[in-house]
């Protein structure tokens, strides 16, 4: 998609995804994040299964196609993750994204804030596109799972704007996916601000790494 119309249409997503979202009283509410959309989030290889009641799992079995069947798991994922090494060799290289498994045949595609966004800023940089769409090229290759899409942030600033900031940029990759055709049931977004550093705050390498969303890939089961 050219750099004009993907602008045009993340800006518009971003309205429809944002537009409200249920809070903890359950009232609806205008969002930027639209936080727990459809499916919730969670983090880590201890996200198990986010969607809990059989209609909600029903409901998103049927708008990827049907799940996967319980002896496939581990192939249809191992596939899908040496895809995203082959297609992200040179983001891999660089630095600029890890893809790593989890327990559980999940996997996780990390990109850094350094490289996919500007310093304090939730606008994806256009020349982080391309990579972009090479994950949602592949994730939309291999369309049943669910992907849990967390921001992260370094400890500079105060831990309420972090948390902010975490939110507006899972926000930013999730609307990015959408307008790339990834399946909306299949995505939810959630930040995490400061809260989870990989590395120490108190070096510029660390805080590096620490700018960063991740993305979680979780297989959808019949179970």
């Amino acid at each position: 998609m050219q750099t004009r119309a993907k602008a045009a249409v993340l800006a518009v997503t971003a309205l429809i995804v944002s537009g409200c979202a249920t809070d903890m009283e359950g009232n609806r509410r205008m969002t930027e994040t639209g936080a727990g959309a459809l499916i919730g989030g969670a983090t880590g290889a201890a996200i198990g299964a986010l969607v809990t009641s059989k209609s909600a799992q029903g409901a998103l079995i049927g708008a990827v196609g049907g799940a996967i069947a319980g002896g496939m798991v581990g192939s249809y994922m191992e596939q899908q993750r040496q895809d995203f090494v082959k297609a992200l060799g040179a983001e891999i290289q660089s630095g600029m994204i890890r893809v790593e498994k989890l327990p559980n045949d999940q996997l996780l595609v990390g990109m850094t804030g350094a490289t996919s966004f500007e310093t304090d800023s939730d606008v994806i940089q256009a020349g982080f596109y391309s990579t972009l769409d090479k994950i949602s090229t592949i994730v939309k290759r291999y369309g049943k799972t669910q992907l849990v899409i967390n921001g992260h942030t370094d400890s500079v600033g105060s831990a309420a704007y972090n948390q902010q900031l975490s939110e507006r940029r899972a926000a930013a990759v999730q609307n990015y996916l959408l307008a790339d055709g990834v399946v909306l049931e299949r995505l939810s977004a959630r930040g995490y601000g400061e809260s989870e550093p990989i590395a120490s705050n108190d070096i510029p390498e660390g805080r590096r790494l620490n700018r960063r969303v991740d993305i979680i890939i979780i297989p959808i089961t019949a179970s």
